[in-house]
């Protein structure tokens, strides 16, 4: 199993509202993250807009994959791109760049 860890930074006027989001994520997109592989996924918000996501997957280019081919996660990537900096151009779930594990304790 793959552990997958990645930082994104929501605006800090939009906070709030990101975390009403996400106290109410809808049916059809949690089906669709357990369908492609997404297990035991987290997000953890800091104060000042740092993100931090956290999942296990077999294979994290396929379950992104298998997301990107969804229309749910089209719908929810739009909603979603205007709460975060730094994006460039690029969706929120295309601008996850895990980080290197360096340590796991087992």
């Amino acid at each position: 199993m793959q552990r997958v860890c990645f930082l994104l930074k929501v605006r800090e006027d939009r906070i709030a509202e990101y975390r009403e989001r996400h106290a109410a994520v809808w049916p059809e997109m949690l089906d669709a993250l357990s369908a492609t592989g997404w297990h035991n996924y987290s997000l953890f918000l800091r104060d000042d807009g740092l993100l931090v996501g956290y999942l296990e997957t077999e294979d994290f280019e396929a379950a992104k994959a298998g997301m990107e081919a969804t229309d749910v996660n089209a719908r929810w990537q739009a909603e979603m791109g205007e709460f975060f900096e730094a994006l460039d151009g690029a969706r929120p779930d295309e601008a996850m760049k895990p980080l290197t594990e360096v340590f796991h304790l087992a």
